[in-house]
């Protein structure tokens, strides 16, 4: 167990923003999204005000709540659906416990006291604290808990609760009512402050929930199983060592793994336990139940030291919530000895990631000059950074010699965050990093070397008015990216200049691409790069590329650094010595090196280049993105139009854009496509065919219903009908403007 706690990577955050909320215990937290939301709990008073983390920019605030304000509450019911929060039970004051229900709308920070209908058998829950408060599909499941059976607050009378409701919610908000199922089985014994949490195997699909430990006059560690569909209780058997019995610890399921962390276990005396525990303590201790075999698998002793204050220190009633695969936990009581008769509360968050994250998107284009690319990729949730690689078409020299000191330099690489509809990525505040230890503070908005502590930076989508809110926004631009195709030989020539005219010395063939949401008017920044051919009919395809084979030597991957966020301006990659170079292609997950050792390669025009990223987190680097392939520029072409913008109108839209530089002479004339239906599409989804439906020297066209019917809706991510622009000067065309104009599903279904 010793091996597996040195193998855990837990962070503390040590630097963040934003009004900080006061220790306590017997707090709630839930995610949403990158978003953790914390409620209620106490130290020297209750605490009722709503505090929420951003994990993706380390920053506190608290939003500004309405309505039917709960009053805090502590050791309460606090689950989460969607973007609602629903908040049942706990003590609002001492010796006085709560059954009321409140519902919280986070899109608009709006609170609601609902009142849910009687079960048609029985009596609704009576009021209690430590109950477990668990949602699967539409329904929520109370169990068990703490009752005081004396009316009179200040003499406190407990009832250990065993007793079972499901709650229907209504979709979207509001709930139904209580109801009293019918179980079979033997019910766990009355508990409070244990765990439950619910699970559904991928390949058996049966919804289970899962009891552990809790209070009952001494602490307990069993484990219950309930099948939700036959409603049956069992005890399901264990391998592994089970956790000993506690209270007010946390769980929390993360993949099939359901995660143990800390609470109140007894104090063992000469390594006996008393069946009534007078003593107890705090514990550190942290196990998983793997939930598909049912084996344990401790990580963290109880009575494991930790000297260095690398891990969490014991704690009970403290928070735990997980975000995407990576665990946090804050706060909490750090220990209670009844002769001490004092609690203290721990201040800190900490974070765990539980598995290596996953592989990125494709590396998408934003735009290619004859030297450089801009570059992006979708974020990955819970990364500390991410690695970008490419490789050329051409044999690049291997570092010879001693191997250069040059630190990167801010005109060479750099990573910017993503861009909304009304705002180019340059015009965004980036996102400090506050965790950040860098030897060059030249290369702390840029790239990260190896020797440096990454942290979470990413830019939040979720901002209104300067504070961040849970509904998205509803104009954001992604992209998408198209592979080149650079053999001009399978071309048709033709005479009509009815579409993209054929450059046979090597085109430039990258294309901007941006997306637009189905709204009356939008302005589009063109921000990822495709590449298309042309036939010589009145359509124009974009097959793939067969890759051609290359030699062993042309196929190494090249570090173009670790970015912070998931776009970064490439003008150059670095370049490995012989012997590192062989060692580092032969796995994916190689060391990666320290690049102010090594010297830097600058891009070519009118070359290929192949890009993978990689994510970064706790567990070290990631599996790599698939493959994509771009082409840097050939001087002379015009650039890219831009600032596309697209306004509807009752029978038709109106595409307008705003012209490129052109570095040889004036532009001749526009060229707007639409992707059209066709039975080749049929045959291959991934070979978008156009129709030319504009030609002109004017920076506008309009687009008739009659052409908009005969659209191919693109369902590669989100539901769009694609369009091109591109500019023509003397030396031919330059690369188009692809602009994805997202429909939503009622008008996609129809077309």
């Amino acid at each position: 167990m010793a091996a597996a706690a040195a193998g855990l990577s837990w962070r503390r955050v040590s630097s963040f923003t934003g009004p900080v909320p006061r220790s306590r215990h017997g707090h709630r937290a839930v995610a949403i999204r990158e978003l953790v939301i914390i409620f209620g709990g106490g130290n020297e008073g209750i605490a009722d005000e709503l505090h929420v983390y951003n994990t993706a920019t380390n920053q506190w605030f608290l939003p500004a709540v309405r309505g039917d304000i709960p009053p805090g509450c502590a050791a309460h019911g606090f689950v989460c659906d969607g973007t609602r929060i629903l908040v049942f039970g706990g003590m609002v004051e001492y010796g006085r416990y709560s059954n009321d229900l409140y519902e919280l709308q986070a899109s608009r920070w709006l609170w609601k006291k609902v009142k849910p209908q009687a079960p048609s058998t029985g009596s609704p829950p009576c009021p209690r604290l430590g109950h477990s408060f668990s949602l699967y599909g539409n329904k929520c499941y109370l169990f068990g808990g703490l009752a005081n059976e004396s009316e009179d607050s200040n003499n406190n009378v407990p009832r250990y609760l065993n007793d079972f409701y499901e709650l229907e919610l209504q979709h979207g908000s509001g709930v139904v009512g209580w109801s009293i199922p019918v179980t079979k089985g033997i019910l766990p014994s009355p508990r409070e402050s244990h765990t439950a949490i619910v699970y559904c195997r991928k390949d058996l699909g049966v919804p289970k929930m899962y009891i552990f430990g809790g209070m009952c006059g001494c602490r307990l560690n069993d484990l219950w199983e309930l099948d939700i569909e036959t409603m049956t209780w069992s005890r399901p058997e264990t391998k592994g060592t089970v956790p000993l019995p506690r209270s007010l610890h946390t769980a929390n399921v993360i993949g099939n793994k359901m995660y143990i962390f800390g609470g109140w276990v007894p104090q063992s005396a000469g390594g006996e336990i008393s069946t009534h525990d007078g003593e107890w303590k705090c514990t550190g201790s942290f196990a998983y139940l793997n939930l598909d075999t049912t084996e344990w698998i401790g990580l963290i002793s109880d009575c494991h030291e930790d000297k260095s204050n690398l891990l969490p220190g014991p704690r009970a009633g403290h928070c735990a919530v997980a975000v995407g695969t990576r665990l946090y936990i804050w706060s909490g009581r750090d220990g209670y000895r009844k002769a001490w008769n004092n609690q203290v509360c721990c201040k800190d968050l900490w974070y765990l990631d539980t598995e290596k994250p996953p592989a990125p998107s494709q590396v998408q284009l934003i735009r290619a000059t004859t030297n450089s690319f801009q570059v992006k990729w979708d974020e990955v949730p819970t990364v500390e950074g991410y690695l970008l690689q490419l490789h050329a078409d051409s044999p690049v020299p291997s570092a010879a010699g001693t191997p250069g000191t040059g630190v990167p330099e801010t005109s060479v690489l750099s990573s910017q965050g993503g861009s909304s509809l009304h705002q180019s990525p340059q015009s965004l505040p980036s996102v400090p990093c506050p965790e950040m230890k860098v030897d060059h503070p030249s290369q702390a908005n840029n790239v990260i070397p190896n020797n440096v502590q990454l942290c979470l930076s990413s830019n939040s989508l979720l901002k209104v008015e300067g504070k961040e809110k849970v509904a998205a926004p509803e104009n954001k631009i992604t992209q998408e990216t198209m592979k080149n195709r650079a053999d001009a030989t399978a071309f048709k020539e033709s005479n009509a200049p009815s579409l993209l005219p054929v450059c046979t010395s090597s085109p430039q063939t990258s294309a901007n691409v941006g997306e637009l949401h189905d709204l009356d008017k939008r302005t589009v920044i063109p921000d990822a790069s495709v590449s298309s051919t042309v036939s010589s009919t009145q359509t124009m395809r974009t097959p793939q590329r067969q890759m051609a084979p290359v030699k062993s030597r042309e196929r190494q991957w090249y570090d173009v650094g670790i970015f912070k966020n998931s776009s970064a301006v490439v003008s150059q990659f670095y370049l490995l010595p012989e012997e590192t170079l062989n060692a580092s292609n032969k796995k994916e997950d190689a060391d990666v090196p320290d690049y102010r050792l090594l010297k830097k390669q600058d891009l070519f025009p009118g070359t290929v280049y192949r890009f993978r990223v990689a994510a970064i987190n706790g567990c070290g680097v990631g599996p790599f993105s698939k493959v994509s392939e771009f082409k840097t520029c050939i001087p002379g072409f015009p650039g890219a139009p831009s600032t596309v913008k697209i306004t509807k109108s009752v029978d038709c839209i109106h595409l307008s854009w705003e012209p490129p530089a052109s570095p040889s002479g004036n532009i001749l004339e526009y060229s707007a496509y639409l992707a059209i239906r066709s039975t080749q599409l049929q045959e291959n989804p991934n070979q978008l065919v156009f129709m030319r439906i504009y030609c002109g020297l004017k920076t506008s066209c309009v687009v008739t219903a009659a052409q908009l019917s005969n659209a191919h809706v693109d369902y590669t991510s989100r539901p769009a009908i694609v369009f091109r622009i591109s500019a023509k000067n003397e030396r031919g065309y330059g690369p188009a403007t692809q602009v994805r104009w997202l429909q939503d599903m009622k008008t996609s279904s129809s077309k």
